[in-house]
């Protein structure tokens, strides 16, 4: 005959490994949860960077060109050409919140080195003299530092995964964006 106390002690086992199974399940559903919410926060994000209208502020960024300093601030401080810097500003602080994201772990260099396609960096290589002009003196000193962190962190991740290869993307990266702008 089957004692109490054996029909008890199954009983418990049975409840706790009902139990077990149940936060096992709670927790590769709460992966499944973070990796949807990340994807969509990660679309959402890069998404507006490849419309039609955001390529052509693209190469209207990356058409600008300029002597030096002075001649950037006579063609297009934001005190003489206000549409430059709302196209310039828009495309910036983009660049700056992703490099936020990533800083926080919210994005990782994977996604953004395929959803930007060398964006952020050629942004950083031609505009990093421009923000260094402007910071300390009319903006923050921290002015586009997530910018940076962030470019310089997909050209490491980028030299890490491709090589030489990497190499010459940079390369070209700097001579498009002129010899005013050395990384």
């Amino acid at each position: 005959m089957v004692d109490l106390a054996e029909i008890q002690a199954a009983y418990y086992m049975v409840a706790a490994t009902g139990v077990l199974v149940a936060a096992a399940y709670y927790v590769l559903n709460m992966r499944e949860t973070m990796k949807s919410r990340r994807l969509t926060l990660t679309s959402t994000l890069l998404q507006p960077l490849w419309t039609k209208e955001r390529c052509r502020d693209w190469m209207e960024l990356v058409s600008m060109e300029w002597k030096d300093l002075e001649d950037y601030r006579r063609k297009y401080d934001s005190s003489t050409n206000p549409e430059n810097y709302a196209l310039r500003a828009s495309i910036w602080n983009m660049f700056d919140n992703l490099g936020k994201l990533y800083r926080e772990g919210l994005i990782d260099l994977d996604t953004l080195q395929s959803g930007t396609a060398g964006a952020i960096q050629w942004m950083w290589i031609k505009f990093k003299p421009v923000i260094e002009m402007y910071r300390g003196a009319e903006y923050s000193k921290y002015f586009m530092e997530n910018m940076e962190y962030v470019a310089g962190k997909l050209e490491e991740f980028e030299r890490g995964r491709y090589g030489a290869d990497a190499t010459e993307a940079a390369a070209a990266r700097r001579t498009l964006s002129g010899p005013r702008s050395k990384w």
